[in-house]
């Protein structure tokens, strides 16, 4: 099974370790974005992967898509041109301090891709599942409309459709969000979001639940999921729940609800002390896609995606570099730690 995953590449400039933003003299270079980050785990996992977008065409844009090439995923489908490659800064919390994300991603060259650029037919060929994400729309009216033609494409296909709401206030407004997405989400299979998003993006808020202060319902979210899947017709909806107890401490766990069943499964709760959290989203993704192409229940699905992302938290970068071994070993052994010899 292929997966196709559309989005923008971006290139991460982060302090080193827990440094303030340039109390080194030195930045950590590497490559990211929401989608590749979904591309690459899923590529880690086994997933024949694909990964499209625009890049700019000279060194930068070329070292990106070298990145992705280096874990397997295909990248033949790269659209290339003028401009800007999008980047942005990343400053890691610890403790009582937040970790911090300046983007500087305007005018990028996807941001100002044209519709053209980009044959939705020729690029479906031999795809089974296309995911993209919210962030998508966010950089311009341009590209919703490039998500739009994508997502009616596919659909004339029977291509599998799935997107992760990933709300960014730094980009969009909630109300601009909604007047967007909420005509986007028809065509979605599987929606994925975080403990925020439906309430920012589509007005579907949870009963008996602060986020600021760690208090999340299962029930208020079960029925955040029901109400999606009845509003928009998706088959499953899958929710991430993270309990912010500092920035090096969180509870994270995960639930999914069946659109046909009403059934409603939730995970382990994991309680991770974080080397980088950011990704974290994006590994649970993956899990999801992967548990139901590999035909999985609910409750092995989003077991599944939890301890993926749960690992990712352990990981320096935006990238998953777990296999599914690694995902199983956690699943076995409960995450005590002890060296693998």
């Amino acid at each position: 099974m292929k997966v196709l995953c559309f989005g923008e590449l971006l290139l991460r400039l982060s302090s080193p370790g827990y440094n303030r933003l340039f109390q080194k003299d030195s930045l950590d270079a590497t490559f990211c974005g929401g989608e590749a980050n979904v591309a690459v785990s899923l590529s880690n996992f086994g997933i024949n992967s694909e990964f499209v977008t625009k890049l700019p065409n000279n060194d930068v844009g070329m070292a990106a898509e070298k990145s992705l090439k280096y874990f397997g995923v295909n990248t033949d489908k790269i659209v290339y041109g003028d401009g800007r490659m999008g980047l942005y800064y990343l400053e890691k919390g610890a403790s009582q301090r937040p970790s911090k994300v300046i983007y500087d991603r305007a005018y990028s060259v996807i941001a100002m891709a044209d519709k053209s650029e980009f044959d939705w037919n020729k690029i479906f060929d031999g795809v089974d599942w296309f995911h993209w994400t919210g962030i998508n729309p966010a950089l311009g009216d341009n590209v919703a409309e490039i998500c739009e033609l994508a997502c009616k494409a596919a659909k004339s296909k029977g291509i599998i459709i799935s997107c992760d709401l990933n709300f960014r206030k730094n980009l969009w407004t909630s109300k601009k969000a909604q007047s967007v997405m909420k005509r986007l989400m028809p065509y979605v299979d599987v929606c994925i979001a975080n403990e925020e998003d439906a309430d920012k993006v589509l007005g579907i808020k949870a009963s008996d639940t602060d986020v600021e202060n760690g208090e999340l319902s299962f029930s208020g979210y079960k029925k955040v999921a029901e109400e999606i899947c009845t509003t928009y017709g998706c088959e499953k909806v899958a929710i991430t729940l993270r309990k912010s107890y500092s920035a090096s401490r969180n509870g994270w766990s995960g639930l999914i609800y069946d659109g046909k069943t009403g059934e409603c499964v939730h995970s382990t709760e994991y309680d991770i002390q974080i080397v980088d959290r950011v990704g974290g989203g994006d590994s649970f993704t993956a899990g999801v896609i992967y548990g139901i192409i590999k035909r999985m229940t609910d409750k092995e699905t989003v077991e599944f995606a939890a301890a993926a992302s749960c690992l990712k938290h352990t990981v320096e970068g935006d990238f998953n570099r777990v296999t599914v071994q690694d995902v199983k070993s956690l699943l076995q052994n409960g995450g005590n730690g002890r060296v693998q010899r």
